[in-house]
């Protein structure tokens, strides 16, 4: 009699993992399984890629190739069919991207802020600047190293533009230093070179404890860092894996893939590296 209620019970947990299982059947694997992302390399070095992938391969079956590039050589590998999907943040050479139609579907996915780091001690004082604009220029003036990635990437495109709207041109200033890598990568040359740099704040945030580096200038609505997702136009590339696009887009924008975002780097962080946007308009988030 003593053993009746333990066999009741493991009965009882059986039949709610097989009515679990029920609920939710294994993917059926797709005719063409593989599927290339191309992205920026925020994505991949802030560790949401490793996240994001694994839940969408599990609930799909699709198997995704991640190509990390600053978001100019993944939408160039876009025009070229050279990828099914993109994840981007550049949104001014999104929009020409898609005039041109080498793209069919764009969503607004998720966004961050830039951030302006820099040595502990401010040499240049960026601190007190009121706009990231004169945040630059006070680097500028300083002589303080600043590390650009210089690879095209929607964090280059925009260092470009503050550059710009300081009435600066940096190319060929002994301070400033160009590394044509990815934004884990500036990040560490900047650190070694006791140097200022621009990046996203996610990819600092997951590399903070090996940098000497501090967030020194956040404060800018001109800093606004948005990601679309783009499936590229199948009908001018008809090698590409429509199927798989749409599907990781729709997963990306899923109530599931949405959740996933916004609670990627709250338990490590303390607060999310990235705000979920699906279903927004670039209006609504103020892009113009």
């Amino acid at each position: 009699m003593k053993h009746r209620l333990p066999i009741a019970v493991s009965a009882l947990l059986l039949f709610s993992v097989l009515a679990l299982s029920a609920c939710v059947p294994a993917p059926t694997i797709p005719a063409n399984p593989d599927l290339i992302l191309a992205t920026t390399t925020s994505t991949q070095d802030s560790g949401l890629l490793d996240v994001l992938i694994p839940a969408f391969e599990t609930r799909t079956g699709f198997i995704v190739q991640v190509v990390a590039v600053g978001s100019g050589a993944a939408l160039k590998m876009g025009e070229e069919g050279n990828a099914d999907v993109l994840l981007v943040h550049s949104p001014t050479a999104e929009k020409k991207f898609m005039d041109n139609d080498f793209g069919t579907d764009r969503r607004l996915v998720m966004h961050n802020y830039f951030i302006i780091v820099g040595p502990l001690d401010d040499p240049a004082g960026i601190k007190t600047a009121e706009t990231a604009a004169q945040a630059f220029q006070k680097i500028s003036e300083s002589g303080a190293k600043f590390v650009s990635r210089s690879d095209q990437s929607g964090t280059n495109i925009m260092e470009l533009a503050l550059w710009e709207k300081a009435n600066i041109t940096p190319t060929g200033q002994s301070w400033y230093v160009e590394t044509g890598q990815g934004m884990g990568a500036t990040l560490t040359v900047a650190s070694e070179l006791i140097g200022y740099t621009l990046t996203d704040r996610a990819t600092y945030l997951a590399n903070q404890a090996n940098l000497q580096l501090d967030m020194l200038y956040q404060n800018d609505s001109d800093l606004l860092n948005a990601y679309h997702v783009i499936v590229v136009n199948h009908e001018k590339w008809p090698s590409t894996n429509l199927e798989g696009a749409i599907a990781f887009a729709d997963f990306i924008t899923s109530t599931e893939g949405q959740a996933i975002i916004n609670t990627f780097g709250v338990e490590e962080y303390g607060q999310a590296l990235f705000i979920p946007d699906a279903g927004k308009t670039d209006a609504e988030l103020g892009l113009p």
